[in-house]
């Protein structure tokens, strides 16, 4: 492993795991939860909000900020943390997910993915070198390698091809991979096949990796097939380094990862959904729009602490929200996120105490199982 990241499992319950992940910005706890800040910032939170919160680690994307403001701009100024003003560590995505949500705009061969740009239409060539050499311009702490994600659904053959191209790519980064300073994790696809998963599990562990991501779900497959291949992947990724859960993000779903033994994760939802006004609450995901809350006096959650749920009613918000105010998404995701923050620290506590089962079976109790689809469709990095 890269002298850049230390990870050690301090406590186990089942498959779950409590460990402390160390990384050239800091120490966090994981289980952890990643904000998408796609292009240098968490939409409508300062980074000290977030610091307040407890996130140590957000993620960025090399793509969009290799387009705007360029990757050779952030070293200027001194790498994306310090550029941001977060005082934490920062994860990169590769752009790899641009190959499935950017389509319109891009061609993939062997050689790697060339981009048009979504703001100007230049060309951009994203091979598995250039990733990284963007990654290390970034200073991100954990960088990706690059990677394909096939969408759902993809026949075998596809998925076949894709899974092939990403371990070429995967041999590529990690020698393209120079210097101690930064960990480079690498993703394993093959989308919902597991003979596939076992495929690339193999390809890609093989490769010696400072941690490894599981890549090409929540892209619109049925929830229970995420569930399946997330647990079986799991199992074929090496216990002593950290295991990365891409893109899932319902609460549902991060217990249940959780208990796969997954470490990192990172999804779009909490943010996305605080715009749409959507709150995520202790009883489940409630939306602010609705008429019965025009009158409401009660907070977002009545268990919640975090700053909105103590200053603003149901009512306020969605005064606010329908309105067209900035302060309702401020607050909703502020709320959110804490929310998220918050499920994060009571996993490590209840794996710490080796109760874990109890507490992810009373919450789910509590929250339900939402009626959808694994089609949270990963848009963290989309535009």
């Amino acid at each position: 492993m890269s002298a850049s990241i230390r990870f050690e499992i301090r406590a186990t319950d089942g498959d779950a795991r409590f460990a402390s992940l160390v990384t050239p910005h800091g120490e966090l706890a994981t289980p952890a939860f990643m904000p998408v800040g796609t292009r240098a910032t968490v939409k409508a939170m300062a980074p000290d909000e977030l610091r307040g919160m407890g996130y140590r680690l957000i993620l960025a994307n090399a793509y969009h900020l290799a387009v705007r403001p360029g990757a050779a701009l952030v070293r200027e100024m001194g790498g994306l943390a310090r550029f941001m003003g977060f005082d934490g560590a920062v994860l990169t995505d590769s752009g790899g997910f641009q190959a499935m949500s950017l389509a319109k705009i891009n061609s993939i061969s062997a050689d790697g993915i060339k981009f048009r740009s979504h703001l100007d239409g230049s060309a951009l060539m994203l091979t598995p070198e250039a990733a990284i050499e963007i990654q290390q311009e970034l200073g991100a702490d954990i960088m990706m390698a690059l990677d394909e994600c096939t969408p759902y659904p993809v026949d075998h053959a596809r998925a076949h091809s894709s899974l092939e191209l990403t371990a070429l790519w995967a041999e590529r980064s990690a020698v393209a991979h120079r210097g101690e300073s930064q960990a480079l994790f690498g993703i394993v696809q093959g989308s919902v096949y597991p003979d596939l998963r076992r495929r690339s599990a193999s390809q890609i562990t093989s490769l010696g990796f400072d941690g490894f991501a599981v890549g090409g779900l929540s892209v619109g497959e049925p929830k229970p097939a995420m569930r399946e291949i997330a647990a079986l992947s799991a199992t074929m990724l090496p216990a002593d380094k950290p295991r990365y859960l891409m893109g899932v993000g319902t609460p549902q779903d991060l217990l249940a990862a959780i208990a796969m033994g997954y470490d990192l994760f990172d999804c779009v939802l909490p943010t996305r959904n605080a715009r749409n006004g959507s709150a995520f609450t202790s009883e489940g995901r409630i939306s602010i729009k609705r008429a019965a809350y025009v009158r409401d006096r009660q907070p977002l959650d009545p268990r919640c602490d975090c700053r909105p749920c103590s200053l603003f009613s149901r009512a306020y918000l969605r005064h606010l929200y329908l309105s067209g105010e900035i302060l309702a998404a401020r607050a909703l995701t502020e709320h959110n996120l804490f929310f998220y923050a918050r499920l994060m620290r009571e996993a490590q506590a209840a794996i710490a105490s080796r109760t874990y089962k109890a507490f992810s079976t009373y919450l789910l109790n509590l929250l339900g199982e939402p009626n959808e689809r694994a089609s949270n469709l990963n848009t963290n990095n989309a535009v």
